[in-house]
């Protein structure tokens, strides 16, 4: 056989997984025209429930009748055309996460298929679940706190009176507030993505405690790297103002520690496995452990140097 037949033979698997890749891409990609050609058609609807929070906030502060606005005749339609590209891939994703599946799957063994499935459908749970508390918890606070300015003074007055707030004024300028669609759409979208993003750090951290890159000693003694990481991405992704800042860093901690405990579970559980295999002895660990036992071989290896 000649080296040309060599090269020939070894280009042949990467062509045929280049062709696989090929086909579940295409099918991941007709999969996310199709969600995003349904939630088009729902745009509308869709963008309701969005707006939700800062509708209830703007009742509550004494709009009868809440409004937004947009400035641009094709603002609207594109609005409509980033809600269906975001609630297009959300409707994909099961079918991007199985074309992934049937390319990956083939070239891992057993026992490792058993262990990135479950992951794989954690994932999406948990980003619906982060998703979730941003939109019904997180949202309305930012925005209760951001539209409670602009009419703070009647508000307040409102709550001591009992009274229901009013609209006009005898002297001064009236503050109200014109809301757009567009900007208020983006900070809701960036926080249900940040959220939903940061509600990953259990799956993404599990995954390394089994692949051997985090161990949960290695997580505890980090606390207070983690700490400050958390503060910095609280500042970064969300509004500037202190309440959503803690919920967020409130919420993340808390996966932080969770993750040290699933960790913590994975490394039991590998540890039972190769005590099961004859790979782990539980002689010398218990020597490692015992400070005594250290001491005598210390001790007697200095007797024997001696000698």
């Amino acid at each position: 056989m000649t080296n040309t037949d060599d090269l020939e033979d070894s280009s042949a698997p990467l062509i045929e997984h280049l062709a696989e890749l090929r086909t579940r891409l295409i099918r991941a990609m007709i999969a996310f025209v199709i969600g995003m050609v349904i939630c088009f058609s729902f745009g509308g609807a869709i963008l309701d429930f969005l707006l939700i929070p800062i509708e209830k906030t703007m009742r509550d502060l004494g709009n009868p009748n809440p409004v937004m606005q947009y400035t641009a005749p094709q603002e609207y339609f594109f609005t409509l055309i980033r809600i269906s590209m975001v609630g297009g891939l959300a409707l994909s994703f099961p079918v991007i996460a199985h074309q992934l599946w049937r390319f990956v799957a083939p070239g891992l063994y057993r026992n490792e298929k058993s262990a990135f499935l479950p992951f794989l459908i954690a994932s999406p749970a948990l980003f619906l679940l982060g998703a979730a508390f941003a939109h019904f918890v997180v949202i309305p606070l930012a925005m209760a706190f951001f539209l409670g300015f602009s009419d703070f003074p009647s508000f307040v007055s409102a709550l001591l009176s009992g009274e229901e707030a009013t609209q006009s004024a005898d002297h001064g300028i009236d503050i109200v507030f014109n809301g757009k669609v567009n900007e208020t759409l983006d900070i809701t979208l960036k926080m249900i993505v940040a959220f939903g993003l940061c509600f990953q750090l259990p799956v993404l951290l599990t995954l390394m405690g089994k692949a051997g890159l985090a161990t949960a000693a290695g997580l505890r003694n980090t606390r207070k790297y983690a700490v400050v990481g958390i503060l910095v991405v609280a500042a970064l992704v969300t509004p500037p103002d202190v309440t959503t800042q803690i919920i967020l860093f409130t919420v993340v901690y808390g996966l932080y520690e969770i993750s040290i405990f699933l960790v913590a579970r994975v490394e039991t559980k590998r540890e039972e496995t190769l005590r099961a295999e004859g790979y782990y002895d539980d002689e010398d660990e218990a020597e490692e452990d015992d400070p005594l036992m250290a001491e005598f071989d210390e001790d007697e290896d200095s007797d024997e140097g001696k000698a």
